[in-house]
């Protein structure tokens, strides 16, 4: 059915047909009287879905309409620029100055290193090198060098009285540098290798006096111990590099202790004056010299020693400056790798006098 023009209203008798959503009412021309001038007939708003031309088709309508703000809106062109932040720079650290020392005075040894940016700072020397993976020298000190004196002339004072006297001191002497070279090598606790050493050195002692102190029997007694370690080292079932770092440690420390048995070889007077003469350069050592001076010093006293000490001979003072060389080599020794206060009391105090051992039964030998 088609709607027909009705006196400017739509069909169905004058009557709006019903408006369904989305379907727009049809629009018929716009009707005006005889002689009236023409008029633009208005646009009529399009409905959105659902919305009629009449709220009473759309009881919602009210709520559709957009919200329009009317208040005073911000004026950015009004507003002063905002000025840009200066930089801020931080005040500078006030580092404090060191105490000032007297004339004289030596300057006291920092106990822990410089501050660093990263990491702790209060760590020691060592400590520092060994997380940088350096190995620092550092020297043991006067009191150990004080340790190793009173040792020394317990040895010398053993072997004045007899070979039973000399023993006790010796047996310290080389246990101690068995325990030292393991702690020096980081290898802490080894109690089986260090027993294994201190065993080697008391089987060699006591062979010596079966057989008259035979010198013989300290390079038997450390062909055997090689050998033994080695089969014990076999038997482990750590890595490779273990195995062999602990082979290496063994072997070292048994030699080291069973070599120490020289001054059970020796003449009572070449131990004395060796003995004398290696606590001399040890105590000149640790004073806070240089290091070039303190070595010449540390010398001259040791020969000075032992040329006192051996009836004012020249072979005796030659004997002492011998003792002494090997001396500071232990000393130098026990300084070396990743020393403590540990290390220093141990390896520090007996690697001197382990060390000057052999020299001591040879340089008796042949100025004897």
């Amino acid at each position: 059915m088609t709607n027909q023009p009705y006196g400017g209203g739509y069909g169905y008798g004058g009557q709006e047909p019903p408006v369904t959503p989305y379907q727009q009412p049809p629009v018929t021309p716009y009707q005006q009287p005889p002689g009236t001038p023409y008029q633009q007939p208005r646009s009529q708003p399009q409905a959105w879905p659902g919305q009629g031309y009449d709220h009473a088709y759309d009881p919602y309508a009210d709520q559709q309409h957009t919200q329009q703000w009317q208040g005073q809106t911000w004026e950015t062109q009004m507003q002063p620029p905002v000025a840009a932040a200066a930089p801020v720079t931080p005040d500078p650290v006030q580092v404090p100055e060191p105490a000032p020392v007297a004339a004289g005075e030596p300057e006291p040894e920092p106990e822990y290193g410089p501050a660093t940016l990263a990491g702790n700072a209060r760590i020691t020397d060592a400590q520092r090198a060994r997380a940088e993976g350096r190995s620092p020298v550092i020297e043991p000190g006067m009191q150990p060098a004080l340790l190793t004196a009173v040792l020394g002339l317990l040895l010398a004072g053993g072997a004045a009285l007899g070979t039973y006297a000399l023993l006790v001191p010796l047996v310290v002497l080389q246990g101690v540098t068995a325990a030292g070279w393991f702690r020096l090598n980081g290898m802490w606790p080894a109690r089986q290798g260090i027993a294994l050493g201190f065993l080697g050195a008391l089987v060699a002692d006591a062979a010596m006096l079966v057989s008259d102190r035979s010198p013989g029997v300290i390079l038997g007694t450390l062909g055997v111990w090689v050998l033994l370690s080695l089969v014990l080292q076999l038997r482990s079932h750590a890595d490779p590099d273990e195995r062999m770092y602990g082979l290496m440690a063994t072997v070292v420390a048994a030699a080291l202790a069973i070599a120490a048995g020289g001054y059970l070889a020796a003449d009572a007077d070449a131990v004395v004056v060796g003995a004398v003469a290696v606590a001399a350069a040890m105590v000149v050592r640790a004073l806070p010299v240089a290091t070039a001076a303190s070595v010449v010093i540390a010398l001259a006293a040791a020969g000075g020693a032992g040329y006192a000490v051996g009836g004012m001979s020249t072979d005796a003072a030659l004997m002492g400056v011998g003792a002494a060389v090997c001396a500071l080599i232990g000393h130098r020794v026990a300084s070396y790798d990743y020393p403590s206060r540990f290390v220093h009391f141990t390896a520090g105090v007996a690697l001197p006098l382990a060390a000057a051992g052999p020299v001591v039964y040879t340089l008796g030998r042949v100025f004897g």
